[in-house]
């Protein structure tokens, strides 16, 4: 159990600044409420702003950004298994987005 925790902080060590720099770039530049970068099957890079009733508030001042590295939630899984059925290779080239729903 050890050895594991020690294996899953060494791939957030490892990973790149370039990769999360972009995922935040691309959060802030395109106005989503979700920004995902899959690194490998069982990484990944998520950077979600945070929201108040599914909008975000163009009164603030200040943008809050929660930065996710590490293991892939249920949905995340569910879209590896479709790049591996359709032979996408990893790290997947675009940052997958996902917006507010209207």
């Amino acid at each position: 159990m050890k050895n594991q925790k020690l294996i899953n902080n060494f791939k957030i060590m490892k990973t790149s600044r370039k990769d999360i720099a972009a995922v935040i770039e691309t959060l802030l530049t395109v106005g989503s409420h979700k920004a995902t970068k899959f690194v490998a099957p069982d990484h990944v890079i998520t950077a979600t702003r945070k929201c108040y009733g599914g909008k975000i508030d163009g009164r603030d001042k200040s943008i809050d950004i929660v930065l996710k590295i590490g293991k892939p939630n249920y949905a995340e899984r569910e879209f590896i298994k479709k790049c591996k059925q359709a032979k996408e290779p990893f790290p997947v080239k675009k940052i997958q987005l996902k917006f507010f729903k209207k």
